[in-house]
């Protein structure tokens, strides 16, 4: 993959930034200073990166941002991956030319982000890319894989298990559809019409989202559902109420229903985004990315993942 900032000059770096909360016009390129690792940080030149939806959820305003940790100014993006291209002292594990992928929380779209070496969530993560997952797939696989790891660790999925799917067409559900299948689980997934073909690449049996899909579930011929996993909101959960879910069953990612366990990727197992990335190296897994933009296009990548109809994942070429 062409690296669009390999033409950096010395000292020089990128980011985007934001001098106000608020949707993709707030979102400027700016030239920064080049960040220095420290004691016992790395710093990694990033190759791409992935959005999500909480990424403008994040930044949408003062209060939802404040919840984050977020101030003014500040950055964008939090999935990323890229090259180690400098290790301060006392940062063990790590040596220049390593190639990683993690998080670094509204802050990876950037040319240069810095890293604690025994990070957390917070202070971002990295981890080795495996040597047959490609820059770009590296960078979608963080936010979204935990996400989907530690719901479907929830449901606790095996053979014999029929789950209803919820948005499955979209970031999170391009995991929680393939690691379903791999656990041995018949998949259901919701999604529109369109997306038919789709959800059948993925593994999963398309049945089409709105009033009514109770019906449309049990004309299957599906069985009994055992497990239900809502990635949009709550309609999925009502829904598999209907279908009669236990609630134990059933989690969300994205809404709360008082009764229903929710799960998110701070909660994912030690190890899970390692599997994962074993996984796509291995053609277990695939990510389809639905569209790449370069930096300077930051503004109408968002927009298109904003929009909540893409097929996969977008990400950010730098």
């Amino acid at each position: 993959m062409q690296r669009h900032g390999d033409t950096l000059r010395d000292g020089a770096s990128r980011a985007v930034l934001l001098d106000s909360f608020g949707g993709p016009e707030v979102l400027t390129l700016k030239d920064v200073p080049e960040p220095q690792a420290g004691a016992g940080q790395i710093r990694v030149r990033v190759s791409a990166a992935g959005l999500n939806p909480m990424d403008w959820f994040m930044t949408a305003d003062p209060e939802t941002a404040a919840r984050f940790g977020l101030s003014l100014p500040c950055g964008f993006g939090t999935d990323y991956s890229g090259v180690v291209d400098q290790v301060g002292a006392d940062a063990s594990g790590y040596a220049l030319g390593d190639r990683v992928f993690g998080t670094a929380l509204s802050r990876a779209v950037a040319d240069h982000i810095v890293l604690d070496a025994n990070g957390n969530i917070a202070s971002g993560i990295a981890h080795r890319t495996p040597d047959g997952v490609d820059d770009r797939t590296a960078a979608t696989l963080a936010i979204a894989g935990s996400t989907a790891s530690a719901a479907l660790d929830v449901l606790g999925l095996g053979p014999g298990d029929t789950v209803l799917i919820g948005g499955a067409g979209g970031g999170v559900g391009v995991f929680a559809v393939q690691l379903a299948r791999i656990a041995g689980a018949r998949i259901i997934g919701t999604g529109s019409p369109s997306s038919a073909q789709y959800l059948r690449s993925l593994g999963a049996e398309p049945v089409a989202y709105g009033e009514g899909l109770a019906g449309r579930v049990r004309d299957l011929g599906a069985g009994t559902v055992t497990a239900a996993l809502d990635l949009h909101g709550t309609d999925t959960v009502h829904v598999a109420r209907e279908l009669e879910v236990p609630d134990d069953r059933i989690c969300t990612i994205a809404g709360q229903v008082h009764g229903i366990p929710a799960a998110s990727g701070a909660n994912a197992a030690p190890g899970a985004l390692e599997s994962i990335a074993r996984l796509v190296e291995a053609g277990r897994l695939r990510v389809p990315i639905a569209a790449a933009y370069p930096v300077e296009d930051i503004r109408a990548a968002v927009e298109l993942q904003a929009a909540r109809h893409v097929r996969g994942k977008v990400v950010i070429d730098l």
